[in-house]
Order: C-alpha cells, then sequence, then structure tokens
C-alpha cells in the first residue's frame, strides 16, 4: 500500500503537532507547512527521534498573506503533484484586533480566508491523488459568530470571541460547500470541532474564569488521533459534509447548516481572492 501524502497547515505545535506525530506513526508522509520555521524544524527534528522511519518535510506557508500563500502553493505542487490529505488546521485567537498583510481581520484572514485559498491552489494536486480528503479544523465556538461581511476587514467594535466564531463558522460552512462542489473529482470534505484543548483561546480569560473552564479541558492526544483517522482510515473514504467533535457533542448552529449560506460565503470568499487563484 502506497503511503498518503499529508499536508498539515500549522503542524509545528497544538493539535497540529500532535497529529502530525500519529500520521507519522501510522507511516504517512508528513509536510508541516508553517509560518515558524524554526519551531517547524524542532518539531520535524522531533517526530523523526520518535519515529526513525518518519517521512516529515517542512514547507513556508504564512497565512497571513495572499500573495505568500500563493508563492508557497505553486512550490508545494511542483514538489508534490499529488497530495492525499489537506489538514486545514492551523489558527489563532486574537484578544486584540489585529490585520492580516491584505488588510483583512486576523482571525478571519488566517483562520478561514487564507486556508479558503489554500485549498483552491492545491486542488490539482488533490485531483491527482484521485480519492483525496480536506479536513478543517473548526470549533464548537462557531456558536458564538455570525457571518458578517462588513467585518471582514475590521470591527468597529471588537470582540476576539464573536471574530473566532465568525471564522470558525466560514470554515465549517466551507467545508460544507466543498463536499458537494468536488463530489464529482472524488475528494471528501470534512470539519472536526477538536474539543476544549487547553490553549490559548482559554487562556485569555479572567482567571476565575479560566481556572473553570480548565477542569474541562482535555489534551491534544484525543483530537489527534481522530484527526489522523479521518485522514487515513477506510471507514473515512465515503463519508463526506459531515462535522463531528472529539470532545464534545457535534452540534452545529443553524447558520452553519445553512447551505444557502454556504454558497453566499464561497461566492463572496472567490472575489476577495481573484486575484490569486
Amino acid at each position: 500500500m502506497n503511503k498518503k501524502t499529508v499536508l498539515i497547515t500549522g503542524g509545528n505545535a497544538g493539535i497540529g503537532f500532535a497529529t502530525a506525530r500519529v500520521l507519522a506513526k501510522e507511516g504517512a508522509q508528513v509536510l508541516l507547512a508553517c509560518r515558524n520555521q524554526d519551531k517547524a524544524i524542532a518539531a520535524a527534528k522531533f517526530i523523526r527521534q520518535e519515529t526513525p522511519d518518519a517521512f516529515v518535510e517542512v514547507l513556508s506557508l504564512d497565512l497571513s498573506s495572499l500573495a505568500e500563500i500563493k508563492k508557497s502553493a505553486e512550490r508545494i505542487k511542483t514538489l508534490y503533484p499529488s497530495i492525499d490529505v489537506l489538514i486545514n488546521n492551523a489558527g489563532v485567537y486574537c484578544p486584540t484586533q489585529q490585520f492580516t498583510v491584505d488588510g483583512y481581520e486576523l482571525q478571519f484572514g488566517v483562520n478561514y480566508l487564507g486556508h479558503f485559498l489554500l485549498t483552491h491552489l492545491l486542488l490539482s494536486s488533490l485531483k491527482h491523488s484521485g480519492q483525496a480528503r480536506i479536513i478543517n479544523v473548526a470549533s464548537i465556538g462557531h456558536w458564538m459568530g455570525g457571518i458578517r461581511p462588513k467585518n471582514f476587514k475590521g470591527w468597529k467594535k471588537y470582540n476576539s470571541f464573536m471574530a473566532y466564531g465568525q471564522s470558525k463558522l466560514a470554515n465549517i460552512l466551507f467545508s460544507h460547500v466543498m463536499s458537494r462542489r468536488l463530489a464529482q473529482d472524488g475528494i471528501i470534505s470534512n470539519a472536526i470541532h477538536p474539543g476544549g484543548i487547553d490553549s490559548d483561546l482559554y487562556r485569555q480569560l479572567p482567571n476565575w474564569l479560566y481556572a473553570v473552564f480548565r477542569l474541562f479541558l482535555i489534551g491534544t492526544e484525543r483530537p489527534a488521533r481522530m484527526i489522523a483517522d479521518m485522514a487515513l482510515s477506510e471507514r473515512w473514504q465515503s463519508k463526506t459534509g459531515e462535522y463531528v467533535s472529539a470532545h464534545m457533542p457535534d452540534w452545529q448552529s443553524k447558520e452553519a447548516k445553512d447551505a444557502l449560506a454556504a454558497d453566499c460565503l464561497y461566492a463572496q470568499s472567490v472575489a476577495l481572492v481573484q486575484d490569486y487563484l
């Protein structure tokens, strides 16, 4: 059986790193697409030491710049004309409003729009696989968000949790619409809520509230195993358009299940990245 080539964004830390470790142990060729190259190189070294026969390569990817995404995608396609699995994992949480190189609110730009562009630029490599899979790491936090185009480039009154929720709602809508659009190409697209992970998102809460939340948080191993299963197992080969959870109930908000909203966001997103497609 041929080894699966799996590209994971943000694979140098957190859930991404834990997932990369599992994938390497399972025999996949793991591509770590990351902004921080020093951390990515250190992560790859750790994985090779842990799994001596592992294939791990570090690739440069800055999701906060559409031009850099285009440049990285072209290099990736040259190196890997066939990619079996794309895991859109990288994400940020910003307690104060920040912006991408192109002027988008950073959480929307990195968590969603950057992955939107990257996915489309890598479609030729995914289609070449014949049975490719796209996994979008979303969040139950999507319940806090709504799609507000007027806020794509910034909020007059910034609410970090609502901005984060918007980006994660967009991840789910994107995952669903791609499951429909790519069905004829044999590509499946699914989304996952990795669970309440003890991460920077929760550490930004007031100390007393974080102390309460921490009682219910989990480590990275459980979501990592589930994402790896979605990436490699036969039982996921025919599943598409799903949203699952590694920890909490896999409840979707009403808007997350709205096919019309998904199509509308898709059309808006194409317009936003048109110059780079």
